[in-house]
């Protein structure tokens, strides 16, 4: 029998205990890196000084495919060649809502006429994704235009620069899609500006959670120069009843601090003077800013992982990848399943087993009993094989593992299957392209199977589940584990 806290792992309402006992490690949380074997199947050239395919007559002819319902089947629409993926005019654009290019001081670039909105990230990448995703979502409520922070490297080397928003997601298509315009940092304030600017901004983390008596901090705001003087919001702002044993606030809650009447009536409570300067301002009007809005929900916690959620239906689902990153990775791709030049990239099925941090819950469990074996995995796999077949009249054979499984006979075993992965070292994709790249491609291959197979826990797993089912109409598994029949169904 498992110990206690193996159990709950399994438990929906406690995946808060996943990552341990410290409120500093998020539930959910994806600090994994990707990890290559050393060895492979087949050895493959360097990426360096490859050609990229010409494309042009390609084209044409996967235009005229469409109309070719023997080709569809081996090419179903959400493979279509990505390169020729729709343009997004700038319907909203960036410089229309600030005063013009990037300033000293970031309020001398605001629009008197305009409200915004802030918020900043700590946590792993993947849950820095859905934290913006609420940000944004929370713009949309209060008619205020978000401004989003650099990436910052939480998991990946920290030497690796803040990578831009714009960077990972394609904001044109995005800002779109929700009908709204949206801002990076960069372009409102000068990022190699020396000017530290006082800030007043709302502190959620001290209303939902016990164990820290502060404010969530963030790295982001010495990349920022912002020094800010912090006020508690109301406990009211809390999703669930105090006695309840969650970090998540109300976005409805916080949306009211938005408006002036909720806003004056709550600028008594308790205020921190800035750590620089040591002044003692109210939360700003012009510029609403909160802590950190990865707990939050609209009506349960852990909302992005139910088919409702509102972060999700509303923003997440259009949070689709730059364009130049959505080609990397289809080279990539490519590449690991051997496909020629001359052929377009074939449907395949993406993996992501976590592995990493998580054997920290096996406790005494031995760690092959404790998570899914390659058998298990595989028959998820043959179960999305199935359902691509039954619903969609699509035969899929390739497999793309993603992992941060560092065991050497794991992986002969991921290939004793028939299954493929992206070998970066060999890609050199870090020296090629940075130390972000293997995460970005992951997730990007992640989302682009034709069907997905995941690790239950795990945000990485929820996102690229998410992503196939809306982007692609693709089947998902996810692979449950913490006992050595936990997947059985």
């Amino acid at each position: 029998m498992l110990p206690p806290l193996s159990r709950r792992v399994m438990d929906r309402r406690s995946d808060e205990c996943l990552l341990g006992d410290s409120s500093r490690q998020d539930a959910y949380d994806d600090p994994e890196s990707p990890f290559t074997p050393t060895f492979r199947a087949k050895s493959m050239a360097s990426a360096k000084g490859r050609k990229r395919p010409l494309r042009t007559i390609c084209t044409v002819l996967a235009a005229v495919s469409l109309l070719s319902f023997g080709v569809v089947l081996l090419k179903p629409l959400s493979y279509l060649d990505i390169e020729e993926a729709p343009a997004y005019s700038a319907t909203f654009n960036s410089q229309s809502y600030v005063q013009g290019p990037p300033t000293q001081r970031f309020r001398d670039n605001l629009r008197n006429d305009t409200k915004y909105i802030t918020s900043w990230i700590s946590a792993g990448w993947t849950n820095d994704v859905m934290t913006y995703g609420n940000l944004i979502y929370l713009a949309l409520i209060t008619e205020r235009i978000p401004i989003i922070a650099k990436f910052i490297p939480s998991h990946v080397d920290n030497s690796a620069p803040p990578f831009a928003f714009g960077e990972v997601i394609d904001i044109p298509r995005l800002s779109q899609a929700i009908g709204s315009p949206l801002l990076e940092w960069h372009e409102v304030k000068d990022s190699e500006s020396e000017v530290l600017d006082d800030l007043g901004c709302w502190s959620v983390w001290e209303s939902v959670q016990k164990m820290e008596p502060r404010p969530r901090g963030s790295l982001s705001l010495n990349w920022l120069k912002l020094d800010v003087s912090w006020t508690r919001t109301p406990e009211w702002v809390k999703l669930t009843p105090p006695g309840v044993g969650d970090n998540h606030a109300s976005f409805w809650s916080l949306a009211t601090l938005g408006f002036p009447e909720t806003r004056s009536n709550s600028l008594e409570l308790t205020n921190y003077p800035s750590p620089q300067h040591q002044v003692s301002i109210p939360p700003d009007d012009q510029l609403l800013c909160f802590d950190y809005l990865y707990y939050v929900g609209a009506q349960n916690a852990w909302e992005w992982e139910s088919d409702y959620s509102p972060a999700w239906r509303f923003v997440g689902q259009h949070m689709h990848w730059n364009a130049s990153l959505e080609r990397l990775a289809d080279e990539h791709a490519r590449r690991a399943m051997n496909v020629p030049v001359n052929e377009p990239t074939p449907p395949y099925i993406s993996i992501h087993m976590r592995h990493g941090d998580f054997r920290n819950y096996c406790n005494d469990l031995p760690l092959d009993q404790c998570f899914a074996s390659l058998p298990v995995i595989a028959r998820r796999v043959a179960e999305v094989q199935e359902e691509l077949r039954t619903q969609k009249g699509i035969e899929v054979t390739q497999v793309i593992m993603t992992s941060d499984e560092r065991d050497p006979e794991w992986w002969s075993g991921v290939r004793a299957l028939g299954w493929t992965w992206v070998d970066y070292a060999t890609e050199r994709t870090e020296e090629i392209y940075g130390k972000w790249y293997p995460v970005f491609i992951d997730a990007v291959i992640q989302s682009n199977g034709a069907g997905f197979v995941g690790t239950h826990g795990s945000t990485m797993t929820t996102l690229a589940r998410r992503r196939v089912e809306s982007w692609h109409g693709g089947p998902t598994r996810v692979v449950k584990w913490g006992s050595p029949d936990a997947d059985n169904h």
